[in-house]
């Protein structure tokens, strides 16, 4: 497989950020639902999968459009069963073991082991089409959402527009104004912010966000982007993957990725388009300052993966898991589905 030739340049942009519409509004205290009695079963999720994470404790969480499932290593529990029916995408545990579940039109839900907390625009949110949820340093919580970024520290919301405030043309305006989606959230080894949207992707430095951009291209349509061990910055998304070593943006293909992920042992691994659909590729930590370096594709062969592959994700025992038409596990020579 043939990779596009590295080229670098970053141009930033400085633009002031809006704090229009931000809100310090108290949370009520009427939105605590008990637990529910939860539907156990042997096998995994049908539906689309977007977010797998291991909690402290061994278990893998699932979120799908079909509820958050969890996984002890023998059953798979639907947490959220008879909580929503809404469509879940992200899945975190805090640094207190309480968990965060992300939802497609009912905000947010918090979770802390025996009762659910739901959080929407009502109480402050930006918007209750959630994407993304990341803690940041501080034990902040932010939320990545349809309409920008939201940022929650335990008693209030502050919200964050990203495209507002630049002098853009009519045509660019335009575009942005539906796009100010934010797929993916972090906080790097500075404590600077990067976030990934399908507008412009751009650092917040905690008083201005600055675009990003290659060939004096901003990065748009950006999926994921993660800060590897080494600190630098990377980004998948429409226009392919790409490395920011604090100086120089490197890209290793021009083929759309929809998720980034790096191991135990330093290998990135991407989900990305093929000509017959969308397979796992895992980049070689080795060979990574190489300008070809070495590449493994792993292709999932089956009907239910021709679609996008999200929520990549090593567990403790060191196999691959991922998600898409529901949920897999690659143990280095076999694909496992959980599905009935």
């Amino acid at each position: 497989m043939k990779y596009a030739p590295v080229y670098t340049l970053l141009l930033l942009f400085v633009f002031y950020t809006s704090c229009k519409g931000q809100n310090k509004t108290e949370l009520p205290k009427d939105t605590i639902r008990s637990e529910p009695k939860e539907v156990i079963t042997s096998y995994g999720p049908s539906h689309i999968t977007r977010t797998i994470k291991q909690d402290r404790k061994g278990n893998i969480w699932i979120g799908t459009f079909g509820g958050v499932f969890r996984y002890d290593g023998k059953s798979f529990t639907n947490v959220t069963s008879k909580v929503s029916s809404a469509r879940f995408f992200s899945v975190l545990e805090d640094r207190k073991g309480n968990f965060w579940f992300s939802t497609v039109g009912e905000g947010v839900y918090y979770y802390d082991g025996k009762s659910f907390q739901q959080f929407t625009i009502k109480d402050g949110l930006a918007n209750n089409q959630v994407i993304d949820i990341y803690e940041d340093k501080t034990g902040t919580i932010w939320f990545g959402t349809q309409s920008g970024a939201s940022r929650y520290d335990g008693k209030s919301f502050r919200n964050y527009r990203m495209n507002e405030g630049l002098n853009f043309t009519t045509d660019e305006r335009l575009f942005l104004a539906d796009h100010n989606d934010v797929n993916s959230i972090i906080e790097d080894k500075t404590g600077k912010f990067w976030f990934a949207t399908r507008g412009n992707a751009c650092i917040y430095d905690g008083k201005t966000f600055t675009i990003l951009t290659h060939d004096g291209t901003p990065f748009r349509n950006v999926r994921t982007i993660i800060e590897d061990k080494k600190g630098n910055i990377w980004l998948g998304g429409s226009d392919g993957l790409w490395r920011y070593d604090g100086n120089t943006f490197t890209n290793f293909t021009e083929r759309g990725v929809a998720y980034v992920y790096e191991d135990k042992k330093g290998n990135i691994w991407t989900s990305s388009e093929t000509n017959w659909g969308w397979s796992l590729f895992r980049y070689d930590g080795t060979t990574l300052s190489n300008k070809n370096p070495t590449v493994t594709e792993v292709d999932p062969e089956s009907d239910d993966t021709k679609g996008m592959l999200f929520g990549i994700l090593e567990a403790n025992d060191g196999s691959i898991w991922f998600g898409s038409g529901g949920v897999y596990r690659y143990d280095g020579k076999t694909i496992t589905d959980f599905k009935k």
